[in-house]
């Protein structure tokens, strides 16, 4: 007898093993047709698995949080059909789920062109229709490679070959194609109904830029159509407001070739940088944080010291002089511990803060770059704290209310938060994590938040939680950090004197709030559209006049304006006054002020805002008491 316990706490009872399907057959007919797969003792699994001892079960319906991943997944082995249906001598490579779709890898005789998606994507509906179950096989390791080989897969079989041989593979068919795959996937092509193919690049084989470049296509699948729509309005929505083109429009900064993954910022980007920086040093001196600056170059030695040698060096950028390697830093906590370091400290002094906006380098890929949210050369709104395992606690839940604080002002009010836990690669012993974890989870308890865990994913020297935010737009973006590192204060050295006048390693809080600043900026960018709040645009007001008769007017105006700390210009071109309200707006500054005669006369301005409001008349008084207002996060 075998006992299948459901999540709500039922059992069945079945005489003999039995398959995820045959028990959603036996609670009910809609249920069975329903089912997607199942997770057995909170394994993923497909609808076919049979199960020979007690279990739990949850069967997986497009209702179950798991349910996209298995769709996706068969929707990838969908496209690979697709494609060697239509062009014979296709090879197929490697098709992974990614963020909101998959993608394959193709070798084929010529580069696949969006000119042939349409087709793909006709053929993929198709099969769809002819409803193939899909079946699974498992074959050892030798078999695999030969069957592959027979199929002319070769790619597929050099994948095989890494395998260690005393593994069993298992295989998934469809019709006459067949591939390898840990699975699972949904029963039949017929389950797959809302998917688009999204666009073609260039990948090369394993990576390596020695090896054949493949086509990659990537594509998107959904639950149903109402939500691929959803998600395609979405990018429409995201196309429209890319920090790239947004930058450029309203000339914010630039890349160019010569400095791949590194910023120009121009004059009204860098006022918006200002902004955020200068908001944020406020919030450094309003949690007792003390400002740090430290070098950018330090010898490998340190690094070394430190465990970024081992697990980071090849995401670091080197240099040489007089026989001495250094190292550009990646992240700035080595160079604030030799700070902590110089000076004995006791256990009063603790905790001690240091913040700084340090300029860190990372050698990314160059595939991997992306305008301003993803660079080689940013700086970070960076902070560590050196305390007591005491004061963990303290620490993380007063850092939780303040990055909450910032989010809310920056125009953030939907955050997630996540706690990583230890990678496969770490320093430290299975003791110091679980340290390191539980205080973690104790600070967010104490917050009364609920959070996501992520295992595996935390940083190499501590568990971290995350801050993700949504936008406006409905995107999720990873912020602020905040990681408990039990392991760099004893590698460098780092000690204070407790009551008992005896020597011990503080523990170092790794801590950020918007994290890189480049990235922020990009996020904010997108977030707004360009359009930010008053208190944010790198230019609040332009003050305009209608003749030459009011240039008197208007630069008394705006500097009246730019001497009580607000950041205006004035526009006294030649041009027709609709014009410059015009262009203007389109720059998205929140306000246009207009002179004329009779605003000159009066010592008024004409206040309009760029959403096309006009506010009437008023005097300079009541329009900086209009800003001051609007300054809040700021004042």
């Amino acid at each position: 007898m075998i006992n299948i316990t459901l999540p709500d706490g039922s059992r069945r009872p079945f005489e003999h093993p039995v398959t995820v399907a045959e028990v959603a057959a036996s609670i009910g007919a809609g249920l069975a047709k329903a089912a997607l797969g199942g997770k057995v003792d909170g394994k993923l699994v497909d609808a076919s698995f049979r199960i020979e001892n007690d279990a739990s079960l949850e069967i997986v319906t497009d209702k179950h949080p798991d349910a996209l991943d298995v769709l996706r997944h068969s929707t990838a082995h969908l496209l690979a059909q697709a494609v060697q249906r239509l062009y014979p001598g296709a090879q197929v490579t490697i098709g992974p789920v990614i963020d909101n779709g998959f993608y394959y890898d193709f070798a084929y005789e010529r580069p696949f062109t969006p000119e042939d998606l349409p087709a793909i994507e006709a053929e993929m509906q198709k099969i769809v229709k002819e409803a193939l179950p899909v079946t699974r096989s498992v074959k050892s390791r030798d078999e695999a490679v030969a069957f592959f080989k027979g199929l002319g897969e070769h790619y597929k079989a050099e994948i095989i070959e890494s395998i260690p041989a005393n593994e069993d593979l298992s295989l998934y068919t469809q019709g006459e194609f067949t591939d390898l795959c840990r699975g699972p996937h949904v029963p039949g092509t017929d389950k797959l109904r809302a998917f688009k193919l999204m666009k073609v690049a260039g990948a090369y084989w394993r990576g390596d830029h020695n090896n054949q470049m493949l086509s990659r296509i990537y594509g998107t699948a959904w639950l149903n159509d109402k939500d691929l729509k959803a998600y395609l309005v979405q990018l429409e929505e995201a196309e429209k407001r890319d920090h790239r083109r947004i930058g450029k429009q309203l000339d914010l900064f630039h890349i160019q070739e010569e400095a791949p993954g590194l910023v120009f910022w121009h004059p009204k980007g860098w006022q918006l940088w200002q902004v955020v920086e200068q908001y944020m040093r406020r919030v450094y001196r309003a949690s007792g944080y003390q400002e740090v600056r430290c070098p950018q170059i330090l010898d490998v030695s340190l690094w070394k010291k430190s465990g970024h040698w081992d697990n980071y060096k090849e995401n670091m950028f080197f240099t040489e002089s007089e026989k001495r390697t250094y190292a550009l830093k990646p992240m700035n906590c080595p160079g604030h511990v030799q700070v902590f370091n110089l000076g004995l400290h006791s256990y009063r002094d603790l905790p001690i803060r240091y913040g700084e906006f340090g300029a860190c380098h990372r050698n990314e890929p160059s595939g991997a770059l992306h305008g301003i949210l993803r660079v080689r050369g940013f700086t970070q709104d960076d902070g560590h704290v050196f305390c007591t395992e005491d004061q963990i606690e303290s620490e993380v839940t007063a850092f939780h209310r303040q990055a909450l604080r910032v989010y809310a002002d920056f125009g953030f009010s939907d955050v997630q938060i996540k706690i990583a836990l230890r990678p496969d690669n770490r320093l430290g012993d299975d003791a110091t994590w679980d340290k390191a974890e539980h205080a973690l989870r104790a600070a967010l308890s104490a917050c009364g938040v609920a959070w996501e865990e992520l295992p595996g994913e935390g940083a190499f020297y501590g568990p971290k939680i995350e801050y993700h935010l949504k936008d406006a737009i409905g995107r999720t973006w990873q912020l602020g950090t905040m990681q408990v590192d039990f392991m760099m204060p004893g590698r460098l050295g780092a000690e204070y004197v407790d009551e008992s006048s005896t020597k011990r390693h503080p523990v170092m809080l790794h801590r950020a709030i918007v994290g890189s600043m480049e990235r922020f900026i990009g996020i904010l960018v997108e977030n707004h559209a360009g359009a930010f709040p008053a208190w944010l645009a790198p230019v609040q007001a332009v003050v305009m006049n209608i003749t030459d008769a009011q240039a008197d007017w208007v630069e008394s105006v705006r500097k009246t304006l730019v001497n009580q700390g607000f950041r205006v210009q004035s526009d006294l071109r030649n041009e027709k006054i609709g014009y410059k309200i015009r262009e203007h707006t389109l720059q998205k500054v929140p306000y246009l002020l207009v002179v004329g005669d009779r605003e000159k006369e009066n010592g008024m301005i004409a206040v309009r805002t760029r959403s096309g409001e006009d506010l009437g008349s008023m005097s300079v008084e009541d329009f900086l008491a209009k800003l001051r207002e609007e300054n809040g996060p700021v004042a």
